[in-house]
């Protein structure tokens, strides 16, 4: 359940414009990332062209290494209605570019340590989609409950302080 394109810009450290295709909260809420990973995708002009209009879903996605590589697996791309000639598959796999020793910190995180390798989020820079990835630990049900009632007590503090200040002012 990611939230639909939104297109949100914001700037990073280096001055680029990032905006935002799509967010994976539903990661964050099944999974305790550990380390975030960015790494470009290998996409063809169709599925670049359905991103641009958010028609992308990131929550069965997953990462895996394969044959020292890094794939992108079950995210879905919706078919770009004019690409009547050469469309895509909604559900192919696509390769994540990141450097040879981040592949292998990865594979070792996955393969020794029970860790899964999870798309956060998706967002163009400089005119490339990149993919944000979390090394992540599955979360037990007593750990999203702890979530949800920390969330809601923040809500509730937030929403007492702004009565107090309406109350003053």
């Amino acid at each position: 359940m990611g939230s639909p394109a939104k297109q949100t810009t914001k700037r990073d450290g280096d001055d680029a414009i990032q905006k935002v295709i799509v967010t994976n909260r539903r990661a964050t809420f099944d999974y305790a990332v550990e380390e975030k990973i960015e790494g470009g995708l290998v996409l063809v002009g169709s599925e670049v062209k359905s991103l641009r209009d958010g028609k992308v879903e990131l929550v069965d996605a997953f990462a895996a290494v394969e044959n020292g590589e890094l794939w992108l697996r079950q995210m879905y791309i919706a078919p770009f209605e004019r690409a009547v000639a050469f469309p895509h598959e909604p559900r192919r796999a696509r390769k994540v570019l990141v450097r040879k020793h981040e592949i292998e910190k990865i594979d070792r995180a996955v393969m020794r340590e029970g860790y899964t390798v999870v798309p956060l989020r998706l967002y163009f820079r400089r005119g490339h989609v990149k993919v944000e990835l979390g090394l992540a630990k599955g979360k037990k049900t007593h750990d999203k409950r702890a979530d949800i009632k920390a969330k809601t007590a923040d809500r509730e503090a937030k929403a007492a302080m702004g009565r107090a200040r309406k109350e003053r002012g």
